[in-house]
Order: C-alpha cells, then sequence, then structure tokens
C-alpha cells in the first residue's frame, strides 16, 4: 500500500475527540494537508467551530455528534460518513475523558467512565473502522496514545490503566493483520504534557486545579506528530517530546526509582493553588453550547515545537543519532536527580 498522503486530495479522515484539544488540533491539520474530515465528539458547539475551521482550510468536513463508548452508535456513524464521504482511508482515535484523584478517591461508575471513554472508545472504533477496512486491505488507524502508557502516576489511576491497555490491545490486533497478510496499517503516537482544555474541565478531586507535568506542549505540535504518523505508518509508534521519551527509557531502566521519585514530587506536579472548576465532563459534554478551541490555559510555558520530531521527520539517520544520545542522557539524569533526592 502506498502511504496514506501522497495523493491526499480527497482522502477521507475521521477523528474522534475532535471537538476540543489534540483532536481540534489534529483535525485543523489534516484540513491545512487538504484531507476530506469527519469529525466526531459529544459536544455540538466545538464540532461546529471544528467543522468551519475546516472548510476555512479549503476542505470538505461534517460533524458527526456520538459518544465513542456506544459501538452501535460509532458503526452508524461511520456508515453515514462513508455514505456522504467516501470509503474512510484514515481512523484516528483521540477522544479522552478523565479524573484527577487518589485511586481509593474514585468511584467505581467514575473509573468505569473514564476506562470506558480512553479504553473501550479505542476499542469500538478500532472495530467498525476494521469492519470497513478489510473487504477493501487498505488503511490506516492512528491510535493517539501517551507516555503515561508507559508508566503510571500518581492521581490518575483510571486514565494510565486505560493508556496502557492501548499498547496491549493494539499489539494484538496489529499482530492479527500480519497473520491474514493484511495491507491495514496500525500504529500509535504517544504524547506528553499538552496544553488542552481538558485540565480545565477535569473531574478532580485535589486542593486546587490540575494542571498537567511538565514539560508542556502545544497541541499543534500533538497534531503534526499524528498527521505525520498517518502518513508514515509502517512504524508500530511514534514518541513525541523529549519527557516521553525519557519516561518510557525511565520505566524499563530504573523503575523503582522512578515510583520514589512520583511518590515524593508526583502530587504537587500536577496541581495549581487555584480554586477547581465547579463543572467537568466526565459523563456529560461541556462544549455542546460553548467552544474552548486547541488550546488550553498554559500557553505562556507551553512548547511550540519538538525537535526530536523535527528529527524525525526530517533527518531520520539523525533522529536515531540522537534518540540514542538522549536515551543515554535521560537515564544518566534520572538517576542522578534520584540520588540528589534521597540526599
Amino acid at each position: 500500500m502506498a502511504e496514506v498522503g501522497r495523493e491526499r486530495d480527497g482522502r477521507v479522515v475521521v477523528v474522534s475527540g475532535a471537538s476540543a484539544g489534540v483532536g481540534r488540533a489534529t483535525a485543523r491539520e489534516f484540513a491545512r494537508k487538504g484531507y476530506t474530515l469527519a469529525l466526531l465528539a459529544r459536544g455540538r458547539a466545538g464540532l461546529d467551530a471544528a467543522v468551519e475551521e475546516a472548510r476555512d482550510e479549503g476542505t470538505s468536513a461534517m460533524a458527526v455528534p456520538v459518544d465513542v463508548t456506544d459501538a452501535d452508535a460509532l458503526r452508524e456513524a461511520l456508515a453515514r460518513v462513508e455514505s456522504e464521504l467516501g470509503p474512510v482511508d484514515v481512523w484516528v482515535n483521540c477522544a479522552f475523558a478523565t479524573i484527577i484523584a487518589p485511586f481509593m478517591e474514585i468511584e467505581p461508575d467514575e473509573y468505569h467512565r473514564v476506562t470506558d471513554v480512553c479504553y473501550h472508545g479505542y476499542v469500538h472504533g478500532t472495530r467498525v473502522a476494521l469492519e470497513r477496512m478489510l473487504p477493501r486491505d487498505r488503511g490506516v488507524i492512528v491510535q493517539v496514545g501517551s507516555a503515561l502508557a508507559y508508566r503510571g502516576i500518581p492521581l490518575q489511576a483510571a486514565y494510565c490503566g486505560a493508556k496502557h491497555a492501548i499498547r496491549g490491545f493494539t499489539d494484538s490486533v496489529r499482530s492479527e493483520l500480519i497473520h491474514r497478510g493484511s495491507h491495514i496499517k496500525v500504529t500509535e503516537v504517544h504524547l506528553p504534557a499538552v496544553n488542552t482544555p481538558q485540565f480545565t474541565w477535569a473531574r478532580s478531586r485535589v486542593e486546587g486545579r490540575p494542571r498537567p507535568v511538565a514539560p508542556v506542549y502545544q497541541p499543534e505540535v500533538a497534531a503534526d506528530a499524528i498527521v505525520w504518523a498517518a502518513e508514515h505508518p509502517r512504524r508500530r509508534r511514534y514518541w513525541v517530546g523529549a519527557s516521553t521519551v525519557a519516561t518510557a527509557l525511565g520505566q524499563r531502566l530504573a523503575p523503582r526509582l522512578v515510583s520514589w521519585q512520583q511518590g515524593r514530587s508526583g502530587f504537587k506536579a500536577q496541581i495549581r493553588d487555584l480554586r477547581p472548576s465547579a463543572r467537568d465532563n466526565l459523563f456529560h459534554p461541556l462544549d455542546d453550547e460553548r467552544d474552548y478551541g486547541a488550546h488550553g490555559e498554559f500557553d505562556e510555558e507551553s512548547h511550540e515545537v519538538s525537535p526530536l520530531q523535527e528529527m524525525n521527520q526530517r533527518r531520520r539517520t539523525a533522529a536515531l543519532m540522537g534518540a540514542a544520545g538522549f536515551a543515554a542522557g535521560a537515564v544518566g539524569f534520572a538517576v542522578t536527580r534520584g540520588i540528589r533526592g534521597r540526599a
């Protein structure tokens, strides 16, 4: 199969979670490159604004209000998309909901909801996409993951568990496609902390308002990586941002040290000294009547580029050398930090 995007005019992409945050920025980037878009989310105002942004880029787009936890509704949504826009070439799973709280303070229905959106939503999306793609023997599925798929942190047990599950699920699906001799590609993009509205509207039980763990990146950095992965899906997974690399390698090489460090500083790194938001979007969308856009409240501190991502896209050899060098440095930094923390 030729890599998607070589002749991208008329290519159809579905993006879930497209009304805000990373999904919103990803939809805009696909539109900028000329793809035809189907945008899925719960929030109508955010979806409508995302469609207008896509049309401003000169491409076709349609909004499909749907909850990804409803497999039948998702299947019906895709049937409508293909009826109106044509066969889907790329499916991006990007829906997101969470609760920031100690595990023992999360109610079972809350934990179930996060798992339903962040894991089962990806399972349902992958299934309905494959139902359409397998008979055609072509297509790309992109799973938007996280550095927290490699290392869990305090206050995010539900989200971290879901992200870990996506990795295992995707490995299984990928192996089955290889067994079938299928030309369909499934790839993952694992992100660092991103400046999105989620930290404004996430349900929380902490004394303060949640924040992303620094360093924080703008959603456009994530969107650029996701579109790149969709167009170059031969790699199993992509890591975005130095902190994602450090997280994955730190967990592999020094897991006890990382656990100790997270126990010492992981709570404080995720809390701002501000009054918590009065409303959250765990069970009901907050962008049904108001558009929140792609960005959150952290523009001033957020990085607009990822040097590792740029090297990966433009100079693959340099990227490999840089990643190897960074890996050694990251491990050394983690160990040194842990030793100093004990002193």
